[in-house]
């Protein structure tokens, strides 16, 4: 009896010590806004015409990066970067995003950042946009990616083939098949179908032809679909999923997909009129507001010693200003205000302002509070650092874009963060390079986002390369290229070099 006593007082004492030692891992709550740009934050822009102070208050009690960028300067590959660990261009679209109802772009047996959680005991979700397909299926038992092929993709050959979309039946390789045990989205804001998912399926049916008049591409949607209330249900869902998870004994890792203030440009009434920059302005403002809840969730909790808040945005701001939910490219500067400020470009360019972007981590205790890091990271570094903070091995040939930032965050030595250098890719497919103070641009770019343009002038004579010195040129204005022949051949050479290195992480 006295053996069987203490056998039992072992056993309970193991597990009392696992789930202390479960507690102690962190929460990591990851926030990823659309389409915002670094000058939209007032932390970061004092003449910002939109005010921020939520995020400016995670700000002041976190860490800042001031030189934080996404793999892509659009969303889906930036998407792809941030789960996998590996630059979009890797993967099998080497330009633009995918449309909707493309089939996965996460390969079959990819290792993503949560399935790495997943695989040490985290409860998982992705709450949001998506934006990084599924399989659909149709009524005669083929998937819709079947019937698409090159010059039968537009939207009007989309909504034909949508017609046969079996909307009663799951739909696979979708984010529960990609390490999240939960997802609650609605995909993308501005794509059929226009409803919301849970899990695999869609929240109702959407039968309904969306009206010319709403915004969006043609497709299918549930009654009474309303843009403007995306936002706040998915913040809601996510705050209810905070305090839900608290009670459990397992840590949890959120990925709040956020669908603002990409267009549809639709704030509720709340913030309608609330800004200096009109409707985007607003809805930025609203953004701002869905932190604050997430916050306040982990706050109201009692979590907030035990998790770490990234917020960050996909890509630069295109700077539409909400004109019928949406508005020409930079319209938004009749107001005076610089989405994109300080940097030149905007959302697809490879200038500055297309990929930097605002990135800032809060954890209480951990992190110094109102500190600045001016190190180039990416969000690429997302799965290292992960796996760096749970002290696990990142399988072999898998996330080699990925660079652990945790030295950075919690104030170590600058020599132990390793990445060598950084890729940059526009929306047209062309690459840069970045390696210290150095940016080699690989050719001319349009500054409108949307085409390629001709070569920039230098002494009158076209160049098709443009090298510039961030240190002291961030608005890239002065293109250094005949200038410095070395630098350019060096870093043309390193670029070759990447590109060839997959399944390699460089050093």
């Amino acid at each position: 009896m006295r053996k069987y006593t203490s056998f039992l007082f072992f056993v309970f004492l193991f597990a009392f010590l696992s789930s202390s030692l479960a507690q102690k891992r962190p929460n990591v709550i990851f926030i990823l806004a659309d389409d915002l740009g670094y000058g939209d934050i007032s932390y970061l822009n004092p003449a910002s015409k939109i005010q921020t102070p939520h995020i400016d208050k995670m700000a002041r009690e976190g860490r800042t990066f001031t030189d934080a960028h996404s793999p892509a300067s659009l969303c889906t590959p930036t998407r792809y970067g941030i789960l996998t660990g590996r630059y979009g261009w890797r993967s099998s679209l080497k330009k633009g995003v995918l449309k909707h109802y493309d089939p996965p772009l996460i390969e079959e047996g990819r290792y993503t950042v949560g399935k790495l959680f997943q695989q040490n005991d985290y409860s998982t979700a992705c709450i949001g946009k998506w934006h990084l397909g599924w399989d659909w299926p149709l009524k005669n038992n083929s998937y819709f990616r079947d019937s698409l092929y090159k010059g039968n993709d537009r939207p009007l050959d989309r909504f034909r083939i949508e017609k046969l979309v079996d909307f009663s039946k799951k739909i696979e390789n979708g984010p529960t098949t990609k390490g999240f045990d939960y997802y609650f989205g609605d995909d993308v804001p501005n794509y059929p179908p226009y409803c919301f998912f849970e899990n695999d399926k869609t929240v109702g049916i959407p039968q309904l032809q969306k009206p010319d008049s709403m915004y969006g591409h043609p497709g299918f949607m549930i009654d009474n679909w309303q843009l403007e209330n995306v936002v706040p249900a998915i913040t809601k869902k996510a705050s209810d999923y905070i305090k839900e998870k608290a009670k459990d004994k397992k840590p949890f890792f959120l990925y709040l997909a956020l669908t603002s203030p990409h267009v549809p440009i639709a704030p509720t009434d709340k913030f309608k009129g609330t800004s200096k920059a009109g409707p985007y302005g607003d809805f930025v403002q609203e953004t701002d507001w869905a932190v604050s809840e997430i916050i306040r969730a982990v706050s109201d909790a009692q979590i907030e010693e035990n998790t770490i808040i990234i917020f960050t945005s996909d890509n630069g701001s295109p700077g539409q200003d909400g004109t019928a939910m949406s508005g020409v490219m930079n319209s938004v500067m009749k107001y005076n205000h610089f989405p994109n400020h300080p940097f030149r470009g905007m959302k697809t360019d490879l200038w500055e302002g297309g990929h930097h972007v605002p990135f800032i981590v809060k954890w209480p205790g951990k992190i110094k509070a109102n500190s600045i890091s001016s190190e180039t990271i990416c969000h690429t570094d997302f799965i290292a650092t992960c796996a760096d903070l749970l002290n696990v091995t990142i399988p072999d040939k898998e996330a080699e874009d990925s660079y652990s930032i945790l030295p950075l965050l919690l104030g170590e030595k600058r020599e132990m963060y390793e990445r060598p250098f950084t890729v940059h890719h526009s929306g047209e497919g062309i690459f840069a390079i970045r390696k210290g103070d150095w940016k080699l641009i690989m050719t001319g770019n349009s500054g409108g986002g949307l085409i390629p343009s001709s070569p920039e002038l230098v002494a009158g004579v076209p160049v098709p390369i443009q090298l510039y010195n961030m240190n002291v040129d961030l608005a890239e204005r002065k293109n250094l290229y005949i200038d410095y022949p070395e630098k350019v051949e060096e870093l043309k050479l390193l670029l070759s070099k990447s590109k060839l290195s997959t399944g390699v992480r460089m050093k």
